[in-house]
């Protein structure tokens, strides 16, 4: 299964969809990896930047259903679900100061504890509107998928 997975263009594309849904690693990793598998760039960052999106409308609508389902029915999971609404709303201090524009910065760094999902917590969490949130954290998917790609080429050239 794992040749399959990294010797064909589309068990390429399915695993860089994948790796670039998962929390905290998301597009920062999936499209670098996509390019490393060889996987020609067009697809990779196609492939990166909807599977870094597919979380976040669900994640804006729902994540506070979720926490408050979970907080009722797995009361140990409070701490986890307060720890990560703490946190969203420290980071959500500058987006809501400085509004949509914030928020679209806020994911396009490609650091640690930024990015989509979290972009989309915070978000759910100051109470914006998925219409208004989903485009700024597009964009701002899309230049943190600018500078990974940047940075993942010219590691490549330097490299080899």
């Amino acid at each position: 299964m794992f040749e399959w997975m990294t010797g064909t263009v589309v068990g390429k594309f399915i695993t860089t969809f994948f790796i670039s849904m998962v929390p905290v690693v998301e597009l920062r990793l999936g499209l670098p990896y996509g390019i490393a598998l060889g996987l020609d760039y067009p697809l990779a960052l196609l492939a990166a930047v909807v599977g870094n999106m597919v979380p976040v409308p669900f994640i804006i609508v729902y994540i506070q259903r979720v926490f408050l389902w979970l907080r009722r029915h797995i009361p140990r999971m409070d701490r986890f679900i307060t720890k990560l609404e703490n946190k969203a709303h420290l980071k959500g201090e500058t987006v809501q100061r400085v509004g949509p524009i914030g928020l679209l910065l806020f994911v396009a760094i490609p650091l640690p504890g930024t990015g989509a999902w979290t972009g989309a917590l915070v978000a759910a969490l100051l109470g914006m509107k998925p219409k208004t949130a989903a485009p700024c954290i597009l964009l701002g998917v899309l230049i943190a998928a600018a500078i990974m790609t940047m940075i993942t080429f010219g590691v490549i050239h330097v490299v080899l």
